[in-house]
């Protein structure tokens, strides 16, 4: 029952660590090069998550990477490390920003970009860059990226027969999950209704195998 186990497992898990694992000051601010306080919020934000950050400091991506060309997690690598670094008050993230049409290719430096679509790009660049050379990988080993483990998880949707009572089983990898905020008045109550059963009916109705 459930999902298959990983064939490989490309990340340890225990080797993730949740906190800091050297004390850091508050490294250095961005500046902004034209609209691009999303970006920067978004950096800001991962470089500040202290399992990324733990490992992006280590520099152990870089010393292993064989990806030639574009490569978001050396790019990350770079950046973490210049702002943790740094003794100027502020930087210019050049390094992410030149790159912007690598992370997707709508980006254009000059205008402003939706926060939470650049940081799906961003995540799913560095899952990408992870899983680079492993095209044969089964589902539940590219699921064990250091991204993945960070910041996805997996779906179960699970469809019972009223009928017969038989259950179907479906897994799905993510790396955000998309929820609802107008109608709830915190996190959790929008997890409780993102997963809250419901009954399948009509053109949604499910055609039972049994």
């Amino acid at each position: 029952e459930g999902m298959a186990p990983p064939q490989r497992i490309l990340f340890p898990p225990e080797k993730i660590c949740m906190a800091w694992q050297q004390t850091q000051r508050p490294g250095a601010g961005l500046h902004n090069l034209g609209n691009t306080c999303f970006l920067n919020s978004v950096l800001q934000c991962l470089t500040y998550t202290p399992p990324l950050a733990n490992y992006l400091l280590s520099r152990e991506h870089s010393r292993s990477c064989h990806q030639q060309g574009f490569c978001m997690m050396c790019v990350m690598e770079a950046h973490v490390n210049e702002v943790l670094h740094s003794s100027a008050s502020a930087i210019q993230p050049w390094t992410v920003v030149s790159v912007l049409t690598r992370i997707g290719e709508h980006f254009q430096l000059g205008m402003q970009e939706d926060a939470h679509e650049f940081l799906r790009y961003t995540v799913e660049a560095m899952q990408r860059a992870r899983l680079s050379g492993s095209s044969d990988l089964d589902i539940s080993s590219q699921a064990t990226t250091i991204i993945h483990q960070i910041f996805g998880g997996s779906l179960r949707s699970r469809v019972t027969c009223l009928s017969c009572k038989a259950i179907s089983d479906t897994y799905e990898a993510f790396l955000d999950i998309p929820l609802d905020i107008k109608a709830v008045s915190s996190l959790n109550e929008a997890l409780e209704d993102f997963v809250k059963p419901e009954q399948l009916d009509g053109e949604n109705g499910y055609k039972c195998s049994k």
